[in-house]
């Protein structure tokens, strides 16, 4: 096994901030810059990675994104965290690629304590087979234990609501992923679907409120008060602090295009 008992203590104390009423919250980054920015402010207590926007940094939709693609963003982002505080860093590694062994010891070579794990196969688009999700987590963290970081944490995602599947699939598959071995489980509904405030009940009971529910930060939507009270552990923002950039960048290049045109309107 090799030696990264500093790494696995960070695991460990990433494993700790998963509590039932009292979640982990976090803002997903998915660049240097954004890391940077996050990990100096007060309260972050981890940072993770949101493969949707890496993606589209990158020119590409988030299921073409490739390991090596991830693997270049997450070097930069770990980086960037050397220089601030020592923090817990968890990846998004989607689905897990071709190998996830592999792929959980490139992230871990990076300095990663944790991850997000899909049973979606994104080069069929259809869910895994239960066994053999269950099989990937099992590898996952076999792979973690293997090179020195064995409280390797894993969310476990399913998309059981995305292609169709009723919340009591979703919670099947949830409960057969943290027998596994997942510290917690990210149920997807999908962008526009969302989960709904009596799914997130059912499931935090279903789960022991080992939950992950996205933060959908616009009116209407749970808040983090909101999912905290209903007793989840782990609330993530996935792409959405990179909408909000994104937004930002289109309203400052409108007003400066805009005004150049008025003015050559104007001669």
């Amino acid at each position: 096994m090799a030696a990264r008992t500093e790494q696995n203590n960070l695991a460990t104390s990433f494993r700790s901030l998963h509590v039932k009423g009292s979640p982990l919250v976090l803002t997903n980054i998915y660049d240097a810059p954004t890391a940077s920015i996050v990990a100096n402010y007060p309260s972050t207590k981890a940072v993770a990675t949101a493969s949707y926007a890496i993606a589209a940094c990158q020119g590409t939709d988030d299921n073409a994104l490739t390991l090596s693609q991830n693997l270049a963003a997450v070097r930069s982002i770990a980086s960037a965290l050397k220089a601030s505080r020592s923090l817990p860093l968890t990846v998004d590694i989607q689905d897990g690629y071709e190998d996830v062994a592999h792929t959980i010891q490139e992230i871990i070579k990076l300095g990663a304590v944790g991850c997000n794990l899909e049973d979606l196969d994104n080069t069929t688009g259809q869910l895994r087979p239960l066994s053999e999700a269950v099989r990937r987590i099992e590898n996952a963290l076999q792979a973690a234990k293997d090179m020195g970081v064995p409280n390797f944490v894993i969310n476990a995602r399913t998309d059981a609501l995305v292609v169709g599947g009723s919340i009591e699939e979703a919670i099947e598959r949830g409960n057969a992923y943290l027998e596994a071995g997942a510290c917690t489980v990210f149920v997807w509904g999908g962008a526009a679907r969302g989960v709904s405030k009596e799914e997130v009940v059912k499931l935090v009971d279903a789960f022991d409120g080992r939950l992950n529910v996205k933060l959908v930060p616009r009116d209407g939507y749970l808040t983090v008060p909101d999912l905290a009270q209903l007793g989840v552990a782990r609330i993530s923002m996935g792409p959405e602090l990179w909408r909000a950039a994104m937004a930002a960048v289109k309203e400052q290049a409108e007003m400066v295009l805009k005004s150049w045109t008025e003015y050559e309107a104007d001669k």
